[in-house]
């Protein structure tokens, strides 16, 4: 198995894997084609033997291992991806380990490491953070002799990871007759990129490439703005998949010199496009999955075929309350509004028929002090049919006498109460 972080290791790594993991779809997505004015594909991940192309990096590193090492077992540290990818490498090899992730991770992705794994992986919960169940992880590492499967710092991680490139470019290839002008690819700890970066540099060097983080947990343009590895203070987990505060020693350098671009996207424009995907191509992904196609909404310089990773669909159904509440405040068609009615008859009647108008609705009502509603504001959510609207309540509210105040999506209280 190669040891070098070298395009002939990444596709030496791609015959490993050939007989054990799909060789996922490449898509058209007539949406993102419309929207972009360019051949715009998804390489379908979601749909891998986990839902995620973790597999590959965890897969390829484990069946490596000798002999003596398989003995000894494996723990890993996961956000929930890399973890199912461990759990069935370990089924699949006979091999016994432990996943540990933190409290963040949804219920979803903890009962398929337990059921992928199929009784040779035991489910460790520590920390409020990637980082946090990292630790615990390592130390168990250091005090078992168990292996430490890295979720993205590893050379035989990143080369099982990069085999998504090969793939791209054969399918790609044998769909348009082109290599792909641009690829676009989610960064969390920067594994999935650096490998696919090494491929693409030599087989398709013209192909400009993309990494894509969500706002809350930059850190590779905080790694690449300094010159190395730092460690975010405080890290959104939202888009769990992705929620690094510190990318690797190995992977910021392959990034740095390979890769062409990265850029940040907003939580709340990742949780549109995870409902675009879903509409309109029916296709379920996990916050991380749609950050990549989330980008095109903003973008007019990509040339085409474009291809988009889609690098999972292990989303737990209880968040899309959430999914849904971050895209319509993103969008501007959702705002909250602290509202002090007088103390007199027909005044939430006045709220209604003053400032309110036709498809203005409310969402939520509620008084907050519980205790003594008759003197205190109420929370009061409205949806708008389009952001635009919202100068005219504005303008409404400001001539009603009940008095009004707007809590703006960046401010603590809107934290609170929302």
């Amino acid at each position: 198995m190669g040891t070098e972080l070298t395009a002939a290791n990444v596709e030496k790594a791609a015959r490993v894997l050939a007989p054990h993991i799909l060789r996922t779809p490449l898509d058209r997505s007539p949406r993102l084609s419309k929207l972009t004015g360019q051949q715009v594909f998804i390489k379908r991940e979601n749909r891998q033997l986990t839902r995620s192309y973790k597999v590959r990096g965890a897969f390829h590193l484990i069946s490596g291992l000798t002999d003596e090492e398989r003995a000894r077992g494996v723990v890993c540290a996961s956000a929930g991806n890399h973890g199912q990818g461990l759990a069935w490498s370990c089924a699949q090899l006979g091999i016994t380990g432990r996943v540990y992730v933190p409290r963040t991770t949804p219920r979803q992705k903890r009962d398929r490491i337990l059921a992928l794994g199929e009784g040779r992986v035991e489910l460790k919960v520590e920390g409020g953070n990637y980082d946090e169940a990292g630790r615990a992880a390592r130390e168990d590492a250091d005090r078992t002799g168990a292996v430490f499967v890295h979720p993205f710092d590893d050379v035989r991680t990143i080369l099982g990871q990069g085999t998504v490139a090969v793939e791209i470019l054969h399918q790609c290839k044998e769909q348009t007759g082109q290599l792909p002008g641009t690829v676009v690819v989610p960064v969390g700890g920067g594994g999935l990129i650096s490998g696919m970066a090494l491929w693409l540099r030599e087989h398709s060097p013209h192909t400009r490439i993309i990494g894509v983080e969500p706002a809350g947990a930059a850190s590779m343009t905080a790694a690449l703005a300094v010159g190395e590895p730092v460690t975010l203070d405080a890290v959104d987990t939202f888009v769990d998949g992705t929620a690094v505060s510190r990318v690797g020693a190995l992977t910021h350098p392959l990034v740095r010199d390979l890769v062409d671009e990265i850029v940040t996207v907003r939580e709340g424009a990742v949780c549109t496009e995870m409902l675009a995907l879903y509409q309109v191509e029916g296709i379920i992904t996990e916050p991380a999955g749609a950050l990549a196609s989330s980008v095109l909404r903003t973008r007019e310089d990509l040339a085409g075929p474009v291809v988009c990773v889609i690098s999972g669909g292990n989303n737990d159904v209880s968040r899309y309350d959430e999914i849904v509440e971050r895209s319509l405040i993103d969008e501007g068609l959702r705002h909250y509004f602290l509202v002090t009615f007088p103390q007199e008859p027909g005044a939430l009647r006045a709220f209604l028929d003053d400032v309110l108008t036709e498809g203005e609705d409310i969402v939520t009502f509620e008084y907050v002090k519980k205790n003594n509603r008759e003197t205190g504001p109420a929370l009061v959510g409205i949806d708008l049919p389009y952001a635009d609207d919202l100068v005219a309540l504005q303008a409404r509210m400001d001539a009603s006498p009940i008095h009004i105040e707007q809590i703006s999506p960046g401010s603590a209280l809107f934290a609170f109460l929302t």
